[in-house]
């Protein structure tokens, strides 16, 4: 799969200067933490799941959550993990390579149950998320996953989401014990662990808070502390560190049918950017775009996602532009690498060598999966391209 993979290959050759490249869940957890982008998590209940996962994967969905936690009443586990394994045996028959899938599970003793019982449509399954990790719950939730790849065909490799969400992690008196452990386990299984994702709707919930369309999680200073924490501990780019994602938009009012007219009036989006954007903006979009770019200048890549219309937004602020490309390309030439300050290609800014290399590196990282955009080509025609007709 890649992303934009459902868009037509000539138009991909319009918007991109370099392609989204390849990946599937045996690519290197290098390259399929970043490739994550905007996951769709679901209600494991649904009973046409099968049929959703694939409708999903064909609008650019490329990572989805089936979910037996928060999402699913607690009478409905039972019937939910049924379903599951029904599905599953759906996905297998119709033969076709869904988005990467992990089930979020709510107890250890799950994980190896489920890999059980699902058994030839784990080939389907790249692992599962992790509720409220700490240390102290989140090592029995790994030693089950270890012992449930001991049971897959060939020892498929089975990866862990864990979801930093705790009121231990949150409360400023046991923050930093809480993160230690975190690091210490993590570190411990730092090959099952692909991402590390976020909470803050349990954040919010601990203190009563809700943020409005109109705020960011950055906007919420106690939300915010936490997210800093996080990414100082947990997210460093001196190769300790881990991908960790941004946090879901509770806000899903408005439709893509309410802005997908004005987007697709014209394929090439001739003098048209101006008001397509502010028809974005109009359609209550502005608070998700600007939390996606602070996800990202705050160290975060990829999001959570409940709503499928949130996906494509995820996708395409995610890629990498012509200007950003040129940068970090100029900062890693090889004759680079003694230091130095150099002019941009753009003219534009100043590129200091060392102090700008991790994010060049990340930068090419995320340049792999998401591609680059061409020099005039920008998120509004990433995103009109990407809307199915």
């Amino acid at each position: 799969m890649r992303h934009f993979g459902h868009i037509a290959p000539e138009v991909r050759q319009r918007l991109f200067h370099r392609e989204p490249g390849a990946f599937g869940a045996d690519s290197a957890p290098y390259l399929l933490a970043p490739a994550l982008g905007g996951t769709l998590y679901s209600p494991a209940t649904r009973p046409r799941l099968a049929d959703d996962i694939l409708k999903q994967a064909g609008r650019g969905v490329t990572s989805m959550v089936l979910c037996l936690e928060d999402s699913i009443d607690d009478a409905d586990v039972a019937a939910a993990e049924e379903n599951l394994v029904r599905q599953f045996a759906d996905l297998v028959e119709r033969g076709v390579e869904p988005p990467l899938l992990f089930i979020r599970v709510r107890v250890a003793e799950q994980i190896p149950d489920l890999v059980r019982r699902i058994g030839p449509g784990i080939r389907l399954l790249s692992g599962f998320v992790l509720p409220k990790f700490t240390e102290e719950r989140g090592v029995p939730f790994l030693e089950a996953l270890i012992e449930a790849e001991g049971g897959t065909p060939e020892g498929r490799k089975l990866f862990a989401m864990p979801v930093l969400e705790s009121p231990e992690l949150l409360h400023l008196e046991s923050r930093a014990e809480t993160l230690a452990g975190i690091a210490r386990t993590v570190d411990k299984y730092r090959d099952r662990v692909l991402a590390l994702r976020l909470g803050v709707t349990d954040f919010c919930s601990a203190y009563g808070l809700r943020r409005p369309p109109d705020m960011t999680a950055y906007d919420v200073q106690i939300v915010a502390s936490v997210i800093a924490d996080v990414v100082n501990v947990l997210g460093r780019a001196d190769g300790t560190g881990f991908t960790v994602t941004g946090p879901v938009w509770e806000y899903f009012r408005v439709q893509e049918r309410m802005f997908k007219p004005q987007l697709r009036r014209s394929p090439f989006l001739e003098g048209r950017a101006d008001e397509l954007r502010q028809a974005l903006i109009e359609h209550d979009m502005d608070g998700l775009l600007r939390e996606i770019e602070l996800d990202r200048a705050n160290g975060l890549l990829g999001k959570t996602c409940i709503h499928p219309s949130h996906v494509l937004p995820v996708h395409a602020l995610s890629v990498v532009s012509h200007e950003e490309f040129s940068d970090a390309e100029d900062i890693l030439r090889p004759e680079r690498g003694g230091g130095g300050v150099l002019r941009s290609s753009y003219t534009n800014k100043m590129n200091e060598v060392k102090p700008h290399r991790a994010w060049a590196e990340r930068t090419l990282r995320r340049a792999e999966v998401f591609g680059v955009a061409k020099e005039d080509v920008g998120f509004v025609e990433l995103l009109a391209a990407g809307i199915p007709g």
